[in-house]
């Protein structure tokens, strides 16, 4: 009897620890799902954090901003504070009132030097803002007045680089060139400068200077409004991960484990009632998995009856010779040694026909696997198989000279195809043409009809011997199982003839069944082997 594998965990609390959402830690798929999944979302979350292509519009948009806005300045106090002639200067002090009265935002700064770099306006300084900035911690005993560090956030080396950047900014536009571009400020921020020229006619009076520190602020804020969406980004991905985890990985990891005691443990059989009511793949392969270790029982069940019947039909003959062979050593007498040598003759021919008959069906699965079925006209190869019956009738010598006549019912038109194997096909006809020969009586008949039924094709074997027992019509369909005729020679049928017949018939998706013919008043007439095929239409398609 099969055993059989109960992978479900009988246990509910075990059953409910495995369905929740826990990280995978004996399955590698589960880990790849997450890992995959969370580096998606990280290469995503890095690229939205990095935010070069908005870092690079926004100072971009800053600069365009700050020269539209510097050159209107730039023309109002050209304008309004030029003073002198022949050669131009600009006044002090009506620039500084043009900064005041214009509208500088917050987040920007102004000043304007005048053409020898002496700065002459500052918008800070009109505003009274003051730039505030961290004091830096309290200095230890021996610690330098200014230590110095890599950044130099509001030390005196920032200051001094800070403004040598602007200083060179400023020379550059003294030449009548406007600059642009980023730098830092004397605070250590990060900012975005347009430097115009202020000319007069061809003369440069001074230079104007807007610098805006804002756009590390706007990337930060974007950052900041970026974070509750990356943290919900997370959450789902984890829990998706976990999901399929749980989902996929851990049912194929049962699966596989599953499997494992079936080889390891020799158990029979799969069964994972959860995962095979599911509806999706894995309930599929959950389904396919439990029958086919469900197959693969069955057939190794039937292999070991298959040996034990073997072993039991073989024996048979072999006690038979042995036992002749140790009295034909007693026996002085002529006549009684040429009839044990008789029996042994008949044993060894009925060994070797059980030898060859084994072999046959051991191979039969294996030939059906390799040959693929074919498109088959099965009139014309019950009419070729009763045509080389009937060239070996000879008149007097049973079974020869028992006849095999074909027919075709009256309503056969057409073609009769099949999606068959041939050659198996055919061993199934001359099985069943063979034992109706030996049942039938000297000078008999075996008549092969062919007709049309519900759409299959319906072959019937008809012989005149004496009928099969009413309780027998499916034993004879068994292995080993013969009944010899009256007059037949021991040994002639090894029994398996009929089941090799309906192992190839069922294997082509057909059935075959066994009944008596009977007249009017019930008598038997004779034995009827009836064998049903699925006809297919010539294009290919079944019936």
């Amino acid at each position: 009897m099969a055993s059989v594998i109960a992978t479900a965990n009988p246990d509910p609390e075990r059953a409910a620890a495995r369905r929740r959402l826990t990280w995978p830690r004996g399955s590698r798929l589960g880990r790849l799902i997450v890992a995959l999944n969370v580096l998606a979302l990280m290469v995503l979350i890095g690229g939205a954090l990095v935010l070069n292509e908005l870092r690079s519009g926004l100072v971009t948009a800053r600069i365009d901003s700050l020269i539209t806005q510097g050159e209107l300045i730039a023309n109002v106090i050209d304008q309004s504070a030029t003073v002198g002639e022949p050669e131009p200067g600009l006044d002090a002090a009506t620039a500084s009132q043009i900064l005041q009265l214009l509208f500088i935002p917050r987040s920007q700064r102004a000043r304007l030097f005048d053409a020898h770099g002496q700065l002459l306006a500052d918008s800070y300084a009109v505003a009274d803002r003051v730039e505030q900035s961290g004091l830096p911690p309290a200095r230890k005993p021996g610690q330098p007045v200014f230590r110095l560090d890599r950044r130099g956030d509001g030390k005196p080396e920032a200051v001094i680089a800070a403004r040598r950047a602007l200083q060179s900014e400023v020379s550059r536009a003294m030449r009548g060139d406007l600059v642009a571009g980023a730098r830092r400020s004397e605070s250590g921020d990060r900012v975005v400068s347009v430097s115009i020229p202020i000319q007069h006619v061809r003369a440069v009076l001074g230079v104007l200077t807007l610098e805006a520190g804002d756009v590390d602020e706007i990337i930060a804020a974007e950052r900041k409004a970026l974070l509750p969406f990356i943290l919900v980004a997370v959450a789902t991905t984890l829990i998706s991960s976990l999901l399929l985890n749980r989902l996929i990985a851990q049912p194929v990891l049962r699966l596989a484990r599953a499997a494992d005691r079936v080889r390891l443990e020799g158990a029979r059989a799969i069964s994972l009632p959860d995962i095979a009511r599911r509806n999706d793949e894995l309930g599929d392969l959950s389904r396919a998995l439990e029958e086919m270790t469900h197959s693969l029982s069955e057939r190794m069940d039937a292999i070991e009856r298959f040996a034990a019947d073997v072993a039991h039909e073989i024996k048979n003959p072999l006690t038979s010779i042995r036992s002749a062979i140790e009295t034909l050593d007693l026996v002085s007498d002529p006549i009684a040694r040429a009839r044990l040598l008789a029996i042994l003759q008949q044993d060894v021919s009925r060994l070797d026909r059980l030898v060859t008959d084994i072999s046959n069906a051991s191979r039969l699965d294996a030939e059906l696997s390799r040959d693929a079925p074919r498109p088959l006209d099965l009139a014309r190869l019950l009419a070729d198989i009763a045509g080389l019956y009937g060239a070996q009738v000879r008149p007097g010598d049973a079974p020869f000279s028992v006849g095999v006549t074909y027919h075709a019912a009256p309503d056969l038109h057409g073609p009769t195809q099949l999606m068959a194997r041939e050659t198996p096909i055919g061993q199934v006809f001359r099985n069943l043409i063979d034992n109706a020969r030996s049942f039938s009586p000297a000078d008999g008949l075996v008549r092969v009809t062919l007709a049309r039924a519900r759409g299959k094709l319906v072959a019937t074997i008809d012989d005149d011997g004496p009928g099969l027992p009413p309780d027998n019509l499916e034993t004879i369909f068994e292995r080993f199982y013969t009944s010899r005729p009256k007059g037949r020679a021991f040994g002639g049928n090894s029994g398996l003839g009929l089941s090799i017949a309906r192992q190839i018939v069922e294997a082509h998706g057909g059935e075959i069944h066994a009944e008596n013919r009977r007249d009017s008043t019930g008598k038997v007439l004779g034995a009827r082997f009836v064998v049903g095929l699925p006809e297919v239409k010539p294009g290919g398609s079944h019936e």
